[in-house]
């Protein structure tokens, strides 16, 4: 199984599934130039929004802690600590800020 995002351009194909480790985040580089940040929750769930952190600008929210706050996963950026929404992108801290989520499918290696 293959871990795809929606891009531009259709369905890019980021890494394995089983390279992804619940709790932890990777990095993917985009055809647009931009980065993605992807995870995968305990249930098997994958989740893919912007790897850029719109408090610092730094590209790391893929190194980010993952958590549960009311029943929705998010990740606390490893910088500033402002937790973001891995369903909707919404910061759970600061309601004015959003980073872009991207639709993410898991598919079947040819």
């Amino acid at each position: 199984m293959t871990v795809e995002l929606r891009v531009a351009e259709g369905w890019l194909t980021v890494c394995e599934l089983e390279a992804l480790i619940p709790g932890r985040g990777v990095a993917a580089l985009l055809p647009d130039g931009s980065q993605a940040a992807v995870f995968i929750d305990r249930q098997g769930r994958p989740y893919a929004i912007s790897n850029r952190d719109p408090f610092t600008g730094a590209q790391v929210l893929s190194r980010g802690l993952i958590g549960c706050a009311e029943g929705r996963p998010f990740v606390a950026s490893p910088l500033l600590k402002q937790r973001f929404d891995l369903s909707s992108g919404r910061c759970l801290d600061d309601d004015g800020v959003a980073v872009r989520t991207y639709p993410v499918r898991t598919a079947a290696t040819s």
